[in-house]
């Protein structure tokens, strides 16, 4: 066998590959050989049938197997000589003429092909023991919990009918409708007994700021369109009218935070109630503490670790991001000029953003790989049952769901490996704690999200 590196530029290596009929021969054979006592053929005992009459029957399967096994070894073994770690699957170029590719399956000819591949670099861990990461804490106040309680009230309030004045903002207005789009009915453009809280934004742009100053028993013709991104793709960015009426106007009243109110939400107390509030906050509280944590981790790992990314890594990375950008665009109607750029500058500032990603998932996986951390299948598992809780009625879907899916699985797989990686640095690292406002803390958290 003869190997002939034909290109070395960065990333990217290509391979000349030579393999003598003789030795494609050899390895057929001793296929023929094992199948000898496995086929079952009229006119022979079983292990009986000479070898020959199964190259004429099986000759051209066998050596089609062959020439993939072969070319599956021969690459594997050039790439472990040279320490390879591929970014993605090799290309291969083999023969493709009638007349080439008969002479080879016969045996006639030497099998030669060619490989390309592009490979990660080597990558030099830093040592994360140098590393400083500033942990932000916010203790949960008793003024929070009691905000927190007040939210709840507002949402649990009672509404009671007025009998006087018209709807106003924050009134519980129940009415009917029926909806036109250029004067003809749609599916799903008629109600009836629905309750619409004015200024909630439950129903589309426009439709609830028309019910200010509607009486009872009023009818009245509200004009709006459909968002351009609405689910239904026939409705979208469509003008309608809806002919309205409402049929009650109730005004918010007041709700007592006390023992009872307590009790209305299934707790024994005020005071347990309060209980559960601070034990939600804590909890989010730490998760956006966790959040600006690994954030801050993610920066520094940037910081010690530049290399050149597999540019297909980078440009696969990049055309997903850009596709659901694009998507996402289209459906709200919006252009660059909107966002205060150009598609141009958007598109450097993604394929960035894509960069930082394939090399900090490079990062991970190297830190991962050294420090043999793995995901178990119970943490999967769990995985799957925390989702399946989040769908109430429909855990067995859910959890038949991933059982079925391989790839669903493996993206569950993937954050908890991360966050395991993200951990184990944590480990080492100097981290130190900082309190901070609660403003703080939720400072550009969608911004962090978008950049991670």
């Amino acid at each position: 066998m003869q190997v002939t590196e034909t290109l070395n530029e960065g990333l990217k290596h290509e391979f000349k590959i030579s393999v003598p009929a003789s030795d494609l021969d050899a390895k057929a054979d001793a296929k023929l050989v094992d199948l000898k006592d496995k086929v079952r053929l009229n006119g022979f005992r079983p292990g009986k049938v000479p070898v020959a009459h199964l190259k004429k029957i099986y000759g051209r399967s066998v050596m089609a197997e062959t020439i993939d096994q072969t070319i599956s070894d021969t690459n594997r073994q050039i790439f472990e000589d040279r320490g390879f770690r591929l970014a993605g699957e090799p290309k291969i170029t083999m023969p493709t003429e009638k007349d080439q590719v008969e002479e080879l399956l016969s045996g006639k000819t030497d099998l030669t092909y060619t490989v390309a591949i592009e490979v990660v670099p080597p990558i030099q861990l830093a040592d994360f023991k140098s590393f400083s990461v500033e942990k932000p804490v916010v203790d949960v106040s008793d003024a929070d919990v009691d905000d927190a309680i007040k939210r709840i009230a507002e949402g649990s309030r009672p509404y009671n009918a007025k009998t006087e004045g018209a709807a106003e903002k924050g009134d519980r207005v129940t009415i009917s409708f029926k909806g036109t789009i250029n004067g003809e009915a749609f599916e799903g453009g008629t109600g009836e007994g629905i309750q619409v809280v004015i200024g909630a934004g439950q129903f589309i742009p426009g439709f609830e700021e028309q019910l200010i100053g509607i009486g009872t028993n009023e009818t009245r013709t509200l004009k709006v369109s459909f968002p351009k991104n609405y689910l239904n793709e026939k409705l979208a960015g469509q003008p309608a009218e809806f002919e309205t009426t409402a049929t009650l106007i109730e005004a918010p009243g007041e709700t007592t935070i006390d023992d009872e109110f307590a009790r209305t939400l299934g707790l024994e107390s005020l005071d347990k109630l309060k209980e559960a509030a601070r034990e939600r906050l804590t909890a989010e509280f730490a998760g956006a503490t966790r959040q600006k944590v690994k954030r801050a981790l993610l920066d520094r790992l940037d910081e010690s670790h530049k290399f050149e990314a597999p540019p297909s890594l980078v440009a696969e990375e990049f055309n997903l991001m850009w596709n659901s950008i694009k998507a996402e665009m289209d459906s709200s109607g919006k252009t660059f000029a909107d966002e205060n750029t150009t598609e141009e500058a958007a598109k450097e500032e993604y394929h960035k953003i894509a960069d930082r990603r394939v090399r900090l998932g490079l990062v991970l996986s190297e830190i991962g790989e050294k420090n043999k951390i793995t995901v178990t299948d119970d943490e999967v598992s769990r995985a799957v049952i925390e989702r399946a809780r989040q769908v109430p009625g429909r855990e067995k879907e859910v959890w038949d769901y991933y059982r079925s899916n391989a790839q669903a699985l493996a993206q569950l797989r993937a954050p908890i490996y991360e966050d395991k990686v993200v951990d184990f640095v944590l480990e080492l690292a100097n981290v130190t704690e900082k309190k901070v406002t609660k403003d703080e803390l939720f400072k550009d958290e969608d911004a962090e999200k978008t950049a991670a």
